[in-house]
């Protein structure tokens, strides 16, 4: 339809990458665009991590669901969802003798969704910048999962969080498009849930589209292949665990 949309159409998640390293001119491109996403009242409830440590990016490999590819990529970002840098300028900027104001303490679970979602369309923007240029890239949300050791390995204060981790570099082969299922995805009005009559036709879609060689033993049809391989998995109950944890922490006030 346009060049925009047809490279919107052509990208895939790329794994395997030319150890060429991205130009300082190509970095700064797409953080600048990352950074033109829109935020949530132009508060920009976000933070990007640079990851050039080659030993950080070594233990984040293993910490990520041990996937060796990310300690090869040639350039790593990690998206902060935010609101540490806020409350600290709160803090100094004399919001407690402010007259007639409802005052609050630590942010709350909707704070997090503004900061959650800008860091996500920042990210985003990133992703499509970088496809522009030639580089590919992958989402790693596992980011989410063990807490504690990336809080510690990231420096991250309480208030905050992150929400994705992106690895770029120039594909080392030719990429194909994931196919992605739409029927039924978009909705008139309201939301509709689906007849047990449309399930079955999803699931025998979904299974044609991904498993057309079908499903390992014991397994007899999608729902079954993705409750077990994904929804009752390890890193599932890991990444559920860690999740409350940084709400925990997020809604904890400064002592």
């Amino acid at each position: 339809m346009n060049p925009t949309i047809d490279l919107m159409n052509a990208r895939s998640s790329t794994r395997a990458y030319d150890p060429t390293p991205l130009s300082d001119e190509e970095k700064q491109a797409i953080l600048h665009t990352a950074m033109r996403a829109p935020t949530a009242g132009n508060l920009m409830l976000y933070s990007i991590i640079e990851i050039e440590d080659q030993a950080l990016k070594d233990r984040l490999a293993v910490t990520c669901d041990h996937q060796p590819f990310i300690a090869r990529a040639p350039w790593v970002l990690v998206f902060v969802a935010d609101h540490q840098k806020w409350i600290d300028l709160f803090a100094v900027s004399g919001v407690d003798q402010l007259p007639g104001v409802r005052h609050r303490g630590a942010p709350g679970p909707g704070d997090l969704m503004d900061a959650c979602c800008d860091a996500l369309i920042a990210a985003q923007n990133a992703v499509i910048a970088a496809e522009s240029l030639g580089i590919g890239s992958c989402y790693i949300g596992d980011i989410l999962e063990q807490a504690e050791e990336h809080a510690e390995l990231l420096g991250l204060p309480n208030h905050t969080l992150p929400i994705a981790m992106l690895c770029f570099g120039r594909p080392a082969k030719p990429r194909r498009p994931t196919p992605h299922y739409e029927k039924h995805v978009v909705h008139k009005d309201r939301y509709r849930r689906l007849s047990p009559e449309e399930l079955r036709e999803v699931s025998d879609e979904l299974a044609q589209l991904h498993a057309p060689r079908g499903f390992r033993a014991g397994i007899e049809n999608i729902g079954q292949d993705v409750y077990a391989r994904k929804y009752t998995a390890d890193f599932a109950h890991e990444m559920n665990r860690s999740v409350a944890r940084w709400l925990e922490r997020w809604q904890t006030p400064d002592g």
